[in-house]
């Protein structure tokens, strides 16, 4: 049981993303629809529970945990599970520990992650125009987040922003972000809008901005040097020679990452999702319950990369939303 996760196309799994609720003080209008019926907190892992799972997971090998929600820093005494993790980092088998967020808590909390061994962090961010986030988020304040960055910021955190490329809303802002980016040191990732959840009338065919026009709209510009690196994640870079800074694209729809994919997805009741676009899972709450021991959750875990597809299917080409799954991206945490 010491060998590591191996899924069926020879890929390590050394990257699990868990998301610790499923609850939010946003409702992007990609992720949530506006009147959200969130899980009983019955249903939820408890803070040990996760920890344990997370344990487990670093044990057969995951070296990067990400923390996601929802909005992770919402779930009460959140800073516990934080802590406890530092222990994995302390011993060396966890190299890193980080989190996305949408920066709302980050004023409150960005010290104490800090003191937790938390070295970078995502925060989502599409755009600078306080009228148009309140628009996209519905319950966001764009000085709320701000100052949450500047905390992130004086607490020693490296910063890196996340923005979803929404067409006829962040279009006219592209450069006016990366010019604020590169002015705070902070690297920038831009997101294709991905098919996923009923969001009530929401069209994701009229939001989609595919990531080759933006490339190109920055390529009059600045001059882009591709970069080989990788940071685990499924971003790729390129770096602008004009400022130095380092930009990076995740495009599920234009350019399928799924070759190097090393993740999987921990929900907040204990599913586990080996693909972000894809509805088969495995259930870890119930072999977590049934016994103190790890032994019955490390199989199931097994069991589960063994069936770890090589690929997701999202497709708007046609001019439809194929391979849409039914569920919120808040449920897996992106």
């Amino acid at each position: 049981m010491t060998a590591p996760l191996i899924d069926p196309f020879a890929r390590p799994i050394s990257y699990l993303r868990v998301s610790v609720t499923d609850r939010c003080d946003f409702r992007c209008v990609y992720c949530m629809a506006e009147n959200m019926t969130f899980l009983p907190k019955a249903e939820l892992l408890t803070l040990e529970e996760l920890d344990r799972l997370c344990s487990a997971f670093i044990r057969l090998g995951v070296h990067k945990l990400r923390i996601t929600g929802g909005e992770p820093l919402v779930r009460r005494d959140i800073l516990t599970f934080f802590r406890g993790m530092s222990r994995h980092l302390d011993s060396g088998a966890l190299r890193e520990l980080t989190l996305t967020t949408n920066g709302s808590q980050l004023a409150r909390f960005a010290g104490d992650l800090a003191a937790a061994g938390v070295r970078r962090i995502n925060v989502s961010l599409d755009t600078l125009d306080e009228k148009k986030f309140a628009e996209v988020t519905r319950w966001g304040r764009l000085p709320q987040v701000l100052k949450g960055i500047d905390a992130a910021q004086a607490a020693g955190l490296r910063v890196k922003i996340n923005a979803v490329a929404l067409k006829g809303f962040n279009e006219d802002e592209l450069f006016a972000l990366v010019d604020w980016c590169a002015a705070r040191d902070m690297d920038l990732t831009f997101i294709e809008v991905m098919p996923m959840g009923d969001l009530g009338g929401e069209d994701r065919l009229d939001q989609y901005w595919p990531l080759r026009d933006l490339r190109a709209r920055l390529a009059e510009r600045f001059t882009l040097t591709d970069l080989a690196e990788r940071s685990g994640g499924p971003a790729r870079y390129v770096r602008l020679e004009e400022t130095g800074q380092k930009i990076g694209f995740i495009t599920p729809l234009t350019h399928n990452f799924c070759e190097s994919c090393n993740r999987v997805r921990l929900t907040c009741t204990g599913e586990l999702y080996m693909c972000l676009g894809q509805e088969d899972m495995a259930d870890l709450r119930a072999p977590l319950r049934a016994s103190p021991n790890d032994s019955e959750v490390e199989a199931a875990i097994r069991a589960a990369i063994a069936r770890k597809p090589k690929g997701h299917d999202f497709d708007y080409s046609r001019q439809r939303v194929d391979g849409q799954v039914s569920r919120h991206m808040s449920h897996t945490g992106g």
